[in-house]
């Protein structure tokens, strides 16, 4: 059985949660309500699997802090012997627009430490990530306070709709492959 492990990226603590930094944790949440995994706690991360015609879908959402996220997810890729394409990892990306998701292949960072850190545990870059826009409506200096801040009442609506969006960029990167998905989710459009 065709093996993937889909990594949402998260902090725990009831501090953080459904935060913008959390909606790596949502989304996998979501992915679970939908096709009905049971969470346990393993080592590194909140755990569970599902089946998605005849794929088994390992999820995990690193207990080890967003930053330190690495080490989870080789864990898991190793325990597993899952190959590095067939990794999702989910995250919050401050450079898109609320509303919009990007799929990429592997490259940059950019800037955000739980990439960093993944790219340090795999010694590569070169690994799927879907990015889950957050906006940067923040003031000069409240970058922190932003990230780590609860989602306006406003955007809760677009914010559901782009977790839905992002179930189903899991789903048919599982099912179509990264190259039919990165054409259909990279070229939507926020709120449709």
């Amino acid at each position: 059985m065709e093996k993937y492990l889909i990594a949402g990226l998260g902090n725990i603590g009831l501090e953080y949660e459904h935060t913008r930094h959390n909606v790596g944790f949502d989304v996998v949440d979501a992915l679970l309500r939908k096709h009905g995994g049971d969470l346990s706690t393993q080592r590194l991360s909140i755990h569970a699997e599902i089946r998605l015609k005849g794929r088994l879908l390992v999820c995990i959402m690193p207990t080890t802090y967003v930053n330190n996220s690495g080490k989870a997810v080789r864990y898991w890729m190793e325990k597993e012997n899952i190959p590095i394409k067939q990794i999702l990892v989910v995250v919050d990306e401050l450079a898109l627009p609320l509303g919009k998701l990007r799929l990429r292949t592997g490259g940059s960072d950019a800037g955000h430490n739980g990439l960093k850190d993944i790219k340090a545990a795999l010694g590569t870059d070169q690994y799927p990530r879907l990015r889950f826009g957050i906006g940067n409506d923040f003031p000069k200096g409240r970058q922190i306070d932003y990230v780590l801040g609860k989602w306006d009442e406003s955007e809760v609506p677009l914010v559901q709709e782009q977790i839905a969006q992002a179930v189903g960029a899991i789903e048919s990167f599982v099912l179509e492959g990264i190259d039919k998905t990165m054409n259909k989710v990279n070229n939507s459009t926020p709120g449709r």
